[in-house]
């Protein structure tokens, strides 16, 4: 790159998005599909279109590190310059980054398999639990979203709920359990008190339980993340997890934290959620963000199970899982959490959002519920606060003027009124206080009745608002990205 303006784009956006419908399948889904956009370049916590323009990237946690963190991808380009192979040769990436991994675990998780991605690492967690179990029962969680694979969208009604053509319905041996979402679950925090409400959800798990025992059936596992992320950004109850995986283990089954979308640090105080809700697991699985965007991901269990695994009769073997070009990554994203500090990070711009969430929800009607720790964080838009009715409606407008804003949010939920933060860990006191000050602006809007006012509009004339002013500007020099009007976690190297 030769540090001028000009982008590297091939194509005129118009010509990508013709391509993309005639070439790609109509259910693989855009970010803002009424008008995608076209990211052309990504450092730290911002995105660029093929404009120029940057975004405050507030959704994408797969970049755990920062988008094009120089670490990361020198340590990919010259492992890729040396060697990348399959695991079935040895090679030291691949005992390190296990060794490194088991190093971040409770004592008894000691026992790493590499995989490409999260639904990887969760089928395979399954495969595991049942040879050791020789049960078939499994227990999940409504809302629940553990990847797209058939056996997981079996276990998905996040996705399993919205399939309307009768081809993929729940097998019997997939149980829901209650999500233990006190704000709007069966179970509320209007009604019961703190200490009462762990209890009442795991309740739920004992029933299944029971019907299992009851036709003579065998668990095999339990299987959940450690917060909900994809289900409406859900901070369990105190004691939730620990009392699930208690009458779990009694029941002869085993217990699964999934932290592909919440570990690695996100929560600030551990480096795994789960540890944060003071439980042990038998099997971890992890992804997303253990590769910083390329596909790495890993199942840590116990000895025990692993053996179990390996006394079945057939070997594992995954072609590209653990091959050193991926490992050698892993690695450097291990090492930037450290170095940069990214847990210390999380707790302090946790601490922040905490602060600018809570004084909307004070100063906004429309907020119902702010939930979240460290760099996750949920807002529960509702249309009154009394009945908690969802405001589907006004969330959708909260994603699109923070677009025309220049900052990236998302929504989702079972009613997709809640809008989710799960930032890269480079995000900034800084940035957190831009995004509270949109938001406060965009609920205002709402608040004064100009989001109906633009949907009138856009009607009668066929217009939406322009675009307000930009939250950042892109200068570059000597091929490295700067920005103006926001501070950077880092100058992320073009490639």
């Amino acid at each position: 790159m030769d540090g001028s303006s000009k982008s590297c784009q091939i194509l005129k956006k118009s010509e990508t998005i013709d391509l993309r419908s005639k070439y790609v399948g109509p259910s693989c889904t855009l970010f803002f599909k009424a008008d995608p956009l076209k990211i052309d370049e990504a450092s730290g916590q911002y995105m660029y279109d093929e404009t120029g323009q940057a975004y405050l990237d507030c959704i994408n946690n797969v970049c755990h590190v920062g988008h094009c963190h120089p670490a990361v991808v020198e340590a990919g380009c010259k492992q890729m310059h040396k060697l990348n192979t399959n695991s079935r040769f040895l090679h030291d990436n691949l005992v390190l980054l296990a060794q490194r991994l088991v190093e971040t675990m409770p004592p008894s998780l000691c026992m790493v398999y590499f995989v490409n991605s999260g639904s990887e690492a969760n089928d395979l967690a399954l495969r595991l639990a049942k040879h050791h179990t020789k049960g078939s029962e499994i227990i999940t969680l409504e809302r629940a979203y553990h990847g797209h694979v058939l056996s997981l969208i079996d276990l998905s009604t996040y996705k399993l709920n919205h399939i309307t053509d009768g081809m993929h319905t729940k097998p019997d041996f997939v149980h829901i359990a209650e999500c233990p979402d006190s704000y709007r679950g069966k179970y509320r925090d209007t009604d019961h008190s703190k200490d009462q409400l762990a209890d009442l959800f795991v309740s739920s798990v004992d029933g299944i339980i029971d019907e299992i025992h009851a036709a003579d059936k065998h668990l095999s596992c339990f299987i959940a993340e450690s917060m909900q992320s994809c289900g409406g950004q859900i901070i369990y109850p105190d004691g939730y997890l620990s009392k699930v995986f208690r009458s779990v283990r009694a029941a002869g089954g085993v217990c699964i934290a999934d932290e592909v979308q919440v570990g690695f640090g996100r929560v600030g105080t551990h480096m795994w959620s789960f540890d944060a809700q003071g439980c042990l697991p038998d099997v971890v699985t992890i992804g997303k963000p253990m590769g910083n965007g390329h596909p790495l991901a890993a199942v840590v269990t116990t000895r025990e199970i692993a053996a179990s695994f390996a006394a079945c009769g057939i070997e594992y073997f995954n072609t590209y899982g653990g091959n050193p070009v991926s490992c050698a990554i892993g690695l450097a994203v291990l090492d930037v959490i450290k170095n940069d500090k990214l847990m210390e990070n999380a707790l302090k711009v946790g601490d922040v959002l905490n602060t600018k969430l809570n004084e909307l929800k004070s100063k906004h009607q429309l907020v119902g519920d702010v939930r979240g720790v460290g760099m996750f964080w949920g807002l529960d838009l509702v249309k009154d606060r009394a009945t908690r009715e969802p405001a589907t409606e006004e969330a959708a407008y909260v994603v699109k003027r923070a677009k025309e804003e220049h900052t990236l949010l998302s929504r989702d939920g079972p009613h997709d009124n809640v809008i989710k933060f799960k930032a890269p860990m480079c995000f900034s006191v800084e940035n957190a206080e831009t995004l509270a000050k949109q938001l406060d602006l965009i609920f205002t809007e709402i608040a004064e009745g100009k989001m109906a006012q633009q949907a009138t509009h856009k009607v009668s004339n066929g217009t939406s608002q322009a675009s307000s002013e930009p939250v950042a500007k892109k200068l570059k020099t000597n091929g490295n990205t700067l920005h103006t009007g926001e501070g950077l976690h880092m100058n992320g190297q073009k490639t």
